[in-house]
């Protein structure tokens, strides 16, 4: 007989096994997307060496979810989550098809010529198809809300951030080796059949939950103003995505600039294989989250890990040793998956879940906008200021006794400023209003969960003894018309 999906409740066996399942589909995703994206950035600069071509690509790429973030918002919380992923699957093989077609069609000589147009059309279709797969990222957050039980989210968020770290483990290491040695038409081959398996795989999932109820006064495809209202009601939330949105201005600081610094103590493959192991930190970060969770205050758990993220990253470029650098960014990525998971867990907790698609909506489009803002400004700033002056004499003799000496001592005076800001900005939010609203609405608020999405059918499993319990007049309310309407 076929499962009936509103039958789990939070911590329920099916609501487990689903979220397991979609965690996993998730994980091919995002490796895909990601695989493919890093591929053609690769690819264009093997082919063009055009530094110009390839840094439009990637900060287009971030500035397309920024605009598009909100808009996903709102399509998540007016349609089944499952629903939902399955759009996502099928854009983004379809775009990956299309561009397979258009490569086949035109073949690499026009592709690569950045003077016509379908250079530019054959990398905007790649974009979308990578760009969507932002739906699927927002929908995993409210489906944590979904599945999970309250007291469980801080660690299955750490479970999402693992998922991010093989996804960037795995294209860190396998796009380049694609394009090495089977070319971009193979490597397009891969992801349509990786997104078709995807797609694939959903079509047997079932995710427990309601047909979300329409808002008559949100009829637009950019609620923005119902999302503004989720973020009022929750005093202090809009303290925290500002501060997520500063801490990634500084993180995009070391954005603009670890490539660079790391290319002047490897060559270029020495320098993959150790960004490949410094990724291995997020695994490590995010499996503790899933073990160990973030604590009752994940606000302040939040806070105490950017300090030591500013302290580390002031420190770890103080001497042009590699040894020092790359265990430095091995812990600095260990520590990014607490911080996301805190901000999660928040968001999951104090948002009502018929809002919570529009509110990370919002933080994503506001912290993808963060970091290429700083790292174009950040830039020209160090190639044509700090780094000319960090080579003149006077600029060795005010600071090599703190930076050392060597090649890189501006990027390092930089990055030690940048930590120091971050430290400070951290430090500060402790004695802040915001904090202390957040942190109580935190610790006193219901669990957001929809009530009427865990019913349990007669005929199901029984319930997991640390689930919540049914609501007395859950099955009074509900017909069972109505309970078949509901079910996918």
């Amino acid at each position: 007989m076929r499962e009936d999906a509103t039958s789990a409740l939070p911590g329920d066996p099916r609501a487990r096994r689903a979220f397991v399942n979609v965690l996993v589909n998730t994980l091919i995703a995002n490796v895909t997307t990601s695989f493919l994206w890093f591929a053609l950035t690769f690819w264009v600069y093997i082919e063009t060496q055009s530094v110009l071509a390839t840094g439009i690509i990637g900060g287009a790429y971030l500035l397309f979810i920024a605009f598009f973030a909100m808009i996903f918002g709102t399509i998540v919380d007016r349609h089944r989550k499952h629903r939902v992923m399955l759009l996502s699957s099928v854009i983004s093989a379809v775009a990956f098809l299309i561009a397979g077609l258009l490569y086949v069609w035109q073949g690499e000589a026009p592709l690569l010529d950045l003077g016509g147009p379908w250079f530019w059309v054959f990398s905007a279709i790649i974009l979308f198809g990578g760009v969507i797969e932002q739906l699927r990222n927002i929908a995993l957050s409210t489906t944590v809300t979904l599945l999970v039980p309250e007291d469980k989210r801080a660690n299955a968020n750490g479970l999402v951030g693992t998922v991010q770290g093989i996804a960037f483990l795995v294209t860190s290491v396998f796009s380049g080796l694609s394009i090495g040695f089977l070319g971009m038409g193979w490597t397009l081959a891969i992801a349509i059949a990786a997104m078709a398996v995807t797609f694939a795989h959903l079509l047997f999932v079932r995710i427990p939950e309601n047909e979300p109820e329409a808002e008559p006064d949100a009829k637009s495809a950019l609620d923005f103003r119902g999302s503004v209202r989720a973020i009022r009601l929750a005093p202090g939330l809009f303290a925290l995505i500002i501060f997520s949105t500063f801490n990634n201005l500084i993180g995009g600081v070391y954005m603009a600039l670890m490539d660079p610094y790391g290319l002047t103590l490897f060559d270029a493959q020495m320098w993959g294989f150790a960004l490949a192991f410094a990724s291995t930190g997020f695994l490590i970060g995010g499996g503790l989250v899933a073990k160990f969770g973030l604590g009752p205050k994940p606000m302040r758990t939040m806070l105490l890990v950017v300090i030591a993220m500013g302290l580390l990253g002031s420190v770890f470029m103080l001497r042009e040793w590699w040894p020092l650098y790359v265990v430095g960014m091995w812990i600095y990525m260990a520590l990014v998956p607490p911080v996301e998971a805190a901000e999660q867990t928040v968001i999951q907790k104090v948002v009502p879940f018929e809002r919570q698609g529009r509110v990370f909506g919002v933080a994503a489009a506001m912290e993808a906008a963060a970091a290429p803002v700083t790292a174009f400004l950040i830039a020209p700033i160090a190639e044509f200021l700090i780094i000319p002056y960090m080579r003149t004499d006077a600029g060795q003799r005010q600071w090599s006794w703190l930076l050392g000496e060597g090649e890189a001592r501006g990027i390092a005076l930089i990055c030690l400023f940048a930590g120091l800001i971050m430290v400070v900005a951290a430090t500060l939010a402790f004695f802040t209003r915001s904090y202390r609203q957040l942190t109580d609405l935190y610790a006193k608020a219901p669990d957001s969960a929809p009530e009427q999405a865990g019913e349990q059918a007669q005929d199901g499993p029984m319930p997991d003894p640390e689930a919540p319990a049914v609501p007395e007049h859950a099955e009074a309310e509900a017909s069972p018309a109505s309970r078949e309407n509901r079910t996918s």
